[in-house]
């Protein structure tokens, strides 16, 4: 590998080089990318069409779905092209490039996922607060902090990952261009890039984990003084599920990113499947499809959209046209 980074290319060495188990692989990926993209993008639809929809939760559930397309998207298309080829290289561009936006979009969704865990402590803890806390100028900044702080941190983690002299392998054991594994490929001393990458994770994922589990241990202190066995039993049900994906997304992540760089092994490719490709496709059943809201508003939208498809005039006679605008009319006071 010559000192010019721009034409270096890196051989990203996959999941398995078992051509049978590569082929499943790529079945079963396809198919949880297309279920990652359907569901967050019919989530952030939704949100914005339906007017029943238009609070705060949804709000940043949107710009959460965003972030969960994104970085999958980064990632899962260049994996799956390279289950199906020989040829699984990469530039040192396009490698920087892919895990500049795969740490940007990580990054925001950490900060999402407290801003979220925030807005349903005051919805639920201050009620009659809620929409003077969580106003729309509230959540707006909010949101733009989110990625801002994942912005500065992605190129914090990009610098120190790219900055080195790469002169050594070019072999990169991961499906993707990863932290740890480029790292290794680097034949400068990278302490001093480990140390700060280690400090960067460990403020942007303890720092929001820690106001998650403050915010949750506040809304289940609540949950236990209501006097309805009933809406103890749905908060409780929505908090544990809330609680089952955080702890999932932010448990493989501190596998991943806060352990010494000797105890990587190869369980980290199995981690990294799981916040990469799992995750993404779960958040959309999890906080959003099993809420009766987005469920009755989803029933709604596919009714009135198959009414309006199958109710079309054939002649478009003036009568006709009347009609079809009277029905219009009702099917959108539906939804």
């Amino acid at each position: 590998m010559g000192g010019n980074h721009t034409q270096t290319k890196f051989i990203l060495l996959g999941i398995t080089d078992s051509p049978c188990a590569r082929a499943l692989l790529f079945g079963l990926f396809l198919l949880i990318y297309i279920v990652t993209l359907v569901g967050n993008i019919g989530i952030m639809v939704l949100a914005w069409v339906v007017p029943s929809l238009h609070t705060p939760m949804y709000f940043f559930l949107t710009h959460f779905s965003f972030a969960d397309v994104c970085y999958s998207t980064v990632i899962s298309p260049k994996m799956l092209a390279d289950l199906l080829s020989e040829n699984q290289t990469i530039s040192f561009v396009g490698c920087a490039i892919q895990f500049h936006f795969f740490a940007f979009f990580a990054t925001a969704e950490c900060h999402l996922l407290a801003a979220m865990a925030y807005d349903r402590y005051v919805a639920i803890c201050n009620p009659l607060l809620y929409m003077t806390v969580i106003s729309s100028h509230v959540r707006r900044r909010l949101v733009a902090s989110s990625y801002l702080l994942a912005f500065l941190s992605a190129i914090t983690y990009t610098s120190c990952t790219f900055g080195g002299s790469f002169c050594g392998p070019n072999r990169i054991n991961h499906f993707f261009c990863d932290i740890g594994p480029v790292l290794k490929l680097v034949c400068s001393d990278t302490h001093i890039s480990e140390m700060v990458i280690f400090a960067f994770v460990l403020i942007n994922t303890v720092g929001t984990s820690t106001i998650i589990l403050a915010s949750y241990t506040c809304i289940l202190h609540t949950v236990l003084r209501m006097r309805s066995a009933r809406s103890r039993s749905r908060a409780f049900h929505t908090c544990t599920s809330h609680l089952m994906a955080v702890s999932l997304f932010y448990g493989t992540i501190f596998f991943m990113y806060l352990q010494p760089a000797s105890s990587h092994g190869s369980l980290d490719k199995v981690a990294s499947i799981i916040y990469t490709v799992v995750t993404p496709m779960l958040n959309p059943f999890i906080y959003s499809l099993r809420n009766k809201e987005v469920k009755d508003a989803l029933v709604k939208s596919v009714t009135a959209t198959s009414v309006l498809l199958f109710s079309m005039p054939a002649v478009e006679s003036e009568h006709d046209i009347v009609i079809y605008r009277k029905l219009n009319e009702v099917v959108l006071l539906l939804v």
